[in-house]
């Protein structure tokens, strides 16, 4: 069907023979126009239709599919319509919020077939709740061997148990830089002592536990971060592209109105 329209509008474009030249008033332009509105408005209806439980005539997922096809053939239909004509007004500012809603929606469509993929990859058989049991029995180690330690190295390790993010806001979950990251400080410092080789006996076999514990604490909570990375990607584009739709018919009711009435 999206090929269909795609095929059909670029037919009537170029078949039409107005006087006046190509333009958005035409009967084409009209018809081209209206069609553009008609589906603005039924993929609109998107966000009611997967919320009717009830429903039986079609199945969520073919719903999503015609969400998907016939809003990127708006790239073509608008397009036509306003006959590769722009300019400082309304009608400029409704077609460019409907590329950007398109777009943002491309990407949404990325993110669903991209980033589960890699949630699985990161986490294995392991899930996010179970990675954070895990951080919480590393740190109890941590604490319990750092008991020996001097009181820097014990200082660190408090730190890394009280001050570790893993999250934070939105901004924080989708970068994943944590260049202050006091799990990351405890091992560099405790890789540094290990180095140093100042400690004898029982001392250096427990600080060489501790070191292990953390770096594997450090990948652990490395895996969490990017699990909530991989989480926020997928549902932050929809904080662009709901409002953006909102926008979208806005601007379009305005186009509409000062076309009929105010032209």
């Amino acid at each position: 069907m999206a090929v269909f329209v795609v095929l059909a509008s670029i037919i009537a474009y170029v078949s039409q023979t107005a006087p006046v030249g190509k333009y958005g008033g035409t009967p084409v332009g009209y018809a081209l126009g209206g069609v553009a509105a008609a589906f603005v408005f039924w993929l609109m209806w998107f966000g009611v239709r997967k919320r009717q439980y009830k429903a039986s005539m079609t199945t969520i997922q073919g719903w999503l599919s015609a969400h998907i096809y016939l809003g990127a053939t708006l790239v073509v239909v608008a397009t036509l319509h306003a006959a590769f004509q722009v300019g400082w007004n309304v009608h400029t500012l409704a077609y460019v919020l409907m590329l950007t809603v398109i777009a943002s929606g491309f990407f949404g469509v990325y993110a669903y077939l991209r980033f589960p993929a890699l949630q699985t990859e990161n986490l294995g058989d392991d899930t996010l709740d179970a990675i954070l049991l895990k951080i919480a029995d590393l740190d109890k180690q941590a604490t319990r061997i750092s008991l020996a330690m001097p009181d820097n190295l014990q200082s660190a390790i408090e730190r890394s148990v009280e001050g570790t993010i893993i999250g934070g806001g939105i901004y924080q979950q989708l970068r994943n830089k944590h260049p202050h990251c006091p799990t990351r400080r405890a091992v560099v410092m405790l890789e540094a002592v290990n180095n140093e080789r100042a400690f004898k006996g029982e001392q250096a076999q427990a600080l060489r536990s501790l070191y292990d514990v953390m770096l594997r604490k450090q990948k652990t909570v490395a895996r969490a971060r990017r699990d909530v990375r991989y989480r926020a990607l997928m549902e932050a584009w929809l904080y662009v592209h709901v409002p953006l739709s909102f926008a979208l018919l806005t601007a379009l009711l305005a186009h509409i109105v000062s076309v009929f009435f105010y032209w």
